[in-house]
C-alpha cells in the first residue's frame, strides 16, 4: 500500500476513536459526577436500611407419591407387585420480608412454602433460623413464618393505596439463590387482575426487574417502605422481561393480621353468581352499559337478597370503583373482611341505585374436616354459575391450609373433584353424601390446569 494512502487511512482511524472518546463523555455514556454542580443520588444509604429486612428463604417438602404402573391393580395383580409409594423430595428457594422485628414475623409468598414441612430463614448477617409456619392463603398468595431471633430489622408498611403510575421502586430479594440483589424501576400500572390462577387479585405491576427467587422480596419506595411483597413474573422465557407484578402492602397487611390472630383468612360473601357483560348479553338485556358484573343468580336468604339484589342486575361500581367484570365483583368481596359492608352501584332497568350489603360467611362452602378427617385444611365450594354455564360439573377447592393434612395429600386450591371412588360428585350436596359413609377407601379425581388426575387420600 502506498505510504500516502496508509498514512490517510491511519489519520481517519484516529479520528474516528477520538469522536467515540468524546462521545463517550457526553451524554451518550456514563453519567456524569454532578449535575449542576450537584451530586447524582444514591439509593446505597437507603437500601443500607432495607437490605437486613429482606430474607432468604429455603423450604424442604417431602411427599408420598404412587408409581402410575404400581398403582393400577391390574398390573400389580398379574406382576404380584407391591401397593407400594415412594418419597418424593421438592425443594423450593425464595425470599420473605421481615415485619415484626420484636416477634419476628416474615412475610412471604404463599407458593414459597405451600406444604413444606421444613422452612429455614437466612439473614443477611449469615444467622440462619427454623421457621414456624403462623398460616397462608393461597388465595392472595400471601403467607407468614415466625423465626425466634434477636436483633432483627423490620421494614415499616407504607400505604399502597396511594402509589401512582410513574412513581420509582426497587426490587429486593434473592434471585436464583445468588445472594441479596437489588433493581429499580417505576410503578407501570396498578390493579392488575386476570393473572395465573391466584383467587383474589390486585396486584401492582413494575419495570423492575424480578426472576424466579424473588418470590416473597419486597417492593419498596424510595423512603425505604414497604409497598407490596414480590410475587409473580409474565416472562416468555422465564427470566425477568420487565413485567412484574407484586400484591399490594395493604391487601398483604390485611392478610397477615388475620393469619397471625386465627391462622387462616376468613372471607365473606354476597351470595351471588355473576357472569361478564358481553355485547350480545347488553343487547338481548337492552342495558346500554358495556362493562359490568350481571348477576345470574341470588342465593335465598343471603346478604344480597336481603339488600334487595335480582338475577338481571347489573353491579357497575362497588365502594365507588368501578366494577368492569365478573371478577372484579369476586374481588370486591374476597378482599374486604367477614362482616364488612359493601356499597354497589346497581342497574336496573336503566336505573341506578344504591345498595349496601354486609357481607356474610359462604353459605356454600364446606370445611375439609367436617366432612372427613383426612380432608382436614381444605375448603369445598360450589362451582360459581359461570363455569356451569360453559358445561362445567364437581366441587372446587377454594383453600388449602398449608401444612394441613390436605395439602400433605397433595390437595391444591383451584382444584375441582369431580369424582370419589369412582361416583361422580357434581355438587356439595353428592360430595357430603358419598363421605358420610366413612369410606376407607378414599380415592379423589381432580381437574387441575384442564388435566385430570387421579389422588388416593390416606
Amino acid at each position: 500500500m502506498p505510504p500516502t494512502l496508509r498514512s490517510r487511512r491511519h489519520l481517519a482511524c484516529l479520528l474516528l476513536l477520538a469522536l467515540f472518546a468524546l462521545a463517550g463523555c457526553g451524554h451518550a455514556g456514563t453519567l456524569p459526577p454532578s449535575v449542576n454542580g450537584q451530586p447524582l443520588p444514591s439509593l446505597a444509604p437507603m437500601l443500607a436500611k432495607v437490605s437486613p429486612a429482606v430474607v432468604n428463604i429455603s423450604s424442604t417438602t417431602h411427599r408420598q407419591v404412587r408409581d402410575p404402573f404400581f398403582s393400577d391393580p391390574i398390573m400389580r395383580q398379574f406382576f404380584g407387585l407391591p401397593d407400594a409409594t415412594r418419597e418424593q423430595i421438592e425443594q423450593s428457594l425464595g425470599s420473605g420480608v421481615i415485619v415484626d422485628a420484636n416477634k419476628g414475623f416474615i412475610l412471604t409468598n404463599n407458593h414459597v412454602v405451600a406444604g413444606a414441612d421444613d422452612i429455614r430463614v437466612t439473614l443477611t448477617d449469615g444467622r440462619s433460623f427454623k421457621a414456624k409456619l403462623i398460616g397462608a392463603d393461597p388465595a392472595t398468595d400471601v403467607a407468614v413464618v415466625q423465626i425466634p431471633a434477636q436483633r432483627l430489622t423490620a421494614l415499616p408498611l407504607a400505604d399502597s393505596a396511594k402509589l401512582r403510575v410513574g412513581d420509582f421502586v426497587v426490587a429486593l430479594g434473592d434471585p436464583f439463590g445468588l445472594g441479596q440483589s437489588a433493581t429499580s424501576g417505576i410503578v407501570s400500572a396498578l390493579g392488575r387482575q386476570g393473572l395465573g390462577n391466584s383467587g383474589y387479585q390486585n396486584y401492582i405491576q413494575t419495570d423492575a426487574s424480578i426472576n424466579p427467587g424473588n418470590s416473597g422480596g419486597a417492593l419498596v419506595n424510595l423512603d425505604g417502605e414497604l409497598v407490596g411483597i414480590n410475587s409473580m413474573i409474565y416472562s416468555p422465557s422465564g427470566a425477568s422481561a420487565g413485567l412484574g407484578f407484586a400484591i399490594p402492602s395493604d391487601l398483604a397487611s390485611s392478610v397477615m393480621q388475620q393469619l397471625i390472630k386465627t391462622g387462616h383468612v376468613s372471607r365473606g360473601s354476597l351470595g351471588v353468581d355473576a357472569q361478564d357483560l358481553n355485547p350480545r348479553v347488553a343487547a338481548a338485556l337492552g342495558i346500554k352499559s358495556r362493562t359490568g358484573a350481571l348477576i345470574t343468580d341470588v342465593t335465598p336468604g343471603s346478604p344480597a337478597a336481603q339488600a334487595g339484589l335480582k338475577p338481571g342486575d347489573l353491579v357497575v361500581a362497588a365502594d365507588g370503583k368501578p366494577i368492569d367484570d365478573a371478577q372484579d365483583l369476586r374481588n370486591a368481596q374476597g378482599l374486604k373482611p367477614l362482616g364488612s359492608t359493601l356499597t354497589l352501584d346497581v342497574e336496573r332497568g336503566g336505573q341506578r341505585m344504591h345498595v349496601s350489603a354486609k357481607l356474610a360467611a359462604d353459605a356454600n362452602t364446606l370445611a375439609g374436616a367436617a366432612l372427613d378427617p383426612r380432608l382436614a385444611g381444605a375448603s369445598f365450594v360450589e362451582l360459581p354459575g359461570s363455569l356451569r354455564q360453559q358445561g362445567a360439573s364437581g366441587v372446587g377447592i377454594a383453600d388449602v391450609d398449608a401444612g394441613s393434612r390436605a395439602a400433605q395429600q397433595g390437595l391444591m386450591a383451584g382444584d375441582i373433584v369431580v369424582g370419589i371412588n369412582n361416583t361422580a360428585t357434581p355438587n356439595l350436596t353428592t360430595l357430603r353424601r358419598l363421605l358420610v359413609a366413612h369410606p376407607k377407601r378414599l380415592l379423589l379425581v381432580i381437574v387441575r390446569d384442564g388435566q385430570i388426575a387421579q389422588l388416593m387420600i390416606q
